[in-house]
């Protein structure tokens, strides 16, 4: 079997879908063949460099092809896609997207390729605006969406096996605004690369934390909440930051380590008790993870949460986060933006006991149901049941 994943996107030190996924799908035996654009990971936001069109590369078992880009009505479409995949030849052509160019182009190829067409739909209501407001059909940003986002979509709908979508809310967003067929579309959580993130294990293991706990200045004593991501608003690790200097205001040994970068970064240096670092190579990152005590993550949801519940860390989130099977069992909720509230889950944590019995069940629950492997196994079953003929829309994830 040939896959082709396509994406916006591709960058070799992160631990995304298109970097991660295909790694594990080409150690079931299947031949896959990544295709992104040379855009940088953040290119909406800020500028930076992608990998040069053109580059074609054999990275973790998988090829990976660069094309070019140009933008058309505003969206970015890539630049000589028919002609890579007339080249690949796919049986099957997975987009991490249903909606934009990539997917709309790849559905319009298989018309003429013949491949199967799978999508995928990662928007939570977090971060789409729209699936939070009651709006009649009439209203003029519906009307929008409608005529922009649902009316291609539908179209690439027709033509699809399956949309993955990793949580509830995404299977509804996908269906009410994307255009996607209700019965075409499956919740199937992202997965961890469980190799990489780990609990701590063996004497080196255990030398490495304590070396990068001193580097960054922590003592034995404190602990430490993590927050990797974004340091922008719609994340907000500000209140987290906020959260650590009340606590150091009231003697309590808790230390906060920001990895990222964004608009809260110097807000967030000013607080007490906080340290910040550059982003770091997924290779690194569990390091870090392992040489901390707490995951935060106080807005959005983020795929680092599952990251760090693999490495044996408990995850502080807010109560209205539509993922909870991320958390249930290792976590705690807080009210979303109420800081004092986050000071008193923080709190609930200074027990190294209870840090320990939830940490090691997100540890045991990540390498249990949410490892690469398991999604790879579960996508490839569906992809070998749409080459066979079979009812492709059953559920399987």
């Amino acid at each position: 079997m040939r896959v082709a994943l396509l994406s916006e996107m591709f960058s070799p030190n992160m631990g995304y879908l298109e970097n991660i996924f295909p790694k594990y799908l080409a150690r079931l035996g299947v031949e896959v063949h990544v295709v992104a654009m040379d855009l940088p990971t953040q290119y909406r936001s800020k500028g930076g460099e992608g990998l040069p069109a053109g580059t074609v590369q054999e990275t973790e078992g998988y090829t990976l092809h660069i094309l070019g880009h140009r933008k058309v009505a505003g969206y970015m479409r890539m630049k000589g896609l028919e002609e890579k995949l007339s080249a690949i030849r796919p049986d099957i052509v997975q987009t991490i997207e249903a909606i934009g160019w990539v997917p709309l182009d790849a559905a319009y190829i298989k018309l003429l390729r013949g491949y199967k067409l799978f999508t995928g739909s990662h928007f939570h209501a977090s971060i789409f605006p729209l699936a939070n407001k009651d709006l009649s059909w009439w209203n003029h940003e519906r009307l929008v969406c409608t005529l922009t986002r649902a009316t291609p979509g539908r179209l690439v709908g027709l033509v699809t096996e399956k949309c993955y979508t990793i949580a509830e809310d995404c299977a509804d967003i996908a269906v009410r605004f994307f255009g996607v067929p209700e019965k075409k579309t499956v919740i199937c959580p992202l997965g961890v690369d469980t190799e990489l993130f780990r609990p701590a294990s063996g004497e080196g293991e255990r030398l490495e934390r304590d070396g990068l706990r001193e580097k960054l200045g922590f003592l034995e004593s404190d602990i430490v909440c993590i927050y990797t991501g974004r340091l922008n608003d719609d994340k907000n690790p500000l209140l987290l930051a906020q959260a650590i200097a009340e606590l150091q205001r009231r003697g309590e040994r808790f230390r906060g380590l920001f990895l990222g970068d964004g608009t809260q970064l110097d807000a967030i240096r000013a607080q007490a008790g906080c340290v910040t670092h550059p982003f770091v190579p997924v290779q690194e990152l569990a390091g870090f993870y392992r040489a901390t005590e707490i995951g935060v993550w106080p807005a959005q949801e983020s795929m680092s949460m599952l990251d760090a519940a693999a490495c044996g860390l408990p995850i502080v989130v807010n109560d209205t986060i539509s993922v909870a099977e991320r958390t249930e069992g290792n976590g705690l909720l807080y009210k979303l933006n109420d800081l004092q509230d986050l000071v008193r889950v923080l709190l609930e944590l200074r027990d190294p006991g209870v840090r320990r019995r939830l940490g090691s069940a997100g540890a045991s629950k990540m390498a249990r149901d949410f490892s690469w492997d398991s999604v790879a196994r579960r996508r490839l079953n569906d992809y070998q049941a749409a080459l066979r003929g079979n009812h492709a829309n059953e559920p399987s994830c």
